[in-house]
């Protein structure tokens, strides 16, 4: 696994991804601003010890790769020990304290991109009756990096919260 202090790259499915466009259009469309690296170490430590209030923590667990437009952030959560980060759970920690799991991995989380979801929506959606929006150029690279794992958003979104149902609790606990 990398560690907080190497390279701050992104995996090439991931760079393929997010240097597609995504088009917010007044609040319906994809509200997602992709980084162009990970956000540094320090930086996702001081911003994890400002969103849970909590001194204490570090944002070593977190890869941040974007945020939405009100500051929320798109991460892979470093809960799988020994494996690289495009094999990690994709999160989404929102501005105003709302937390979910968005994907098993990277390959899912191409094709959540390709069903026309970001990471917010990913969240806000579960369960909300959301249709499909397939994007060609997403859709393209998802079947490029991950082919064979094609499913709609929320089928994926549902998987990954069953494999993954501790984030909020665990978020929760440190919080000051």
């Amino acid at each position: 696994m990398i560690s907080a202090e190497d390279d701050r790259r992104f995996p090439a499915a991931l760079a393929a991804a997010l240097a597609h466009p995504f088009a917010y259009d007044h609040g319906d469309g994809v509200d997602f601003e992709p980084f162009d690296a990970f956000l540094p170490a320090e930086d996702t430590t001081d911003w994890f010890r400002s969103w849970t209030g909590n001194p204490d923590v570090r944002g070593d667990v977190f890869r941040v790769f974007g945020s939405d437009g009100t500051g929320g952030y798109a991460a892979f959560w470093l809960v799988r020990p020994g494996r690289e980060p495009a094999e990690q759970p994709v999160v989404f920690l929102g501005s105003e304290g709302q937390t979910g799991v968005v994907a098993r991995d990277l390959a899912d989380f191409l094709w959540v991109l390709a069903d026309g979801l970001g990471p917010m929506e990913a969240i806000d959606a579960y369960g909300a009756g959301v249709t499909s929006r397939p994007d060609a150029g997403l859709t393209a690279v998802a079947e490029g990096f991950a082919p064979g794992r094609g499913q709609p958003a929320a089928t994926l979104v549902a998987l990954a919260r069953e494999e993954f149902p501790g984030l909020e609790d665990w978020v929760m606990e440190l919080c000051r």
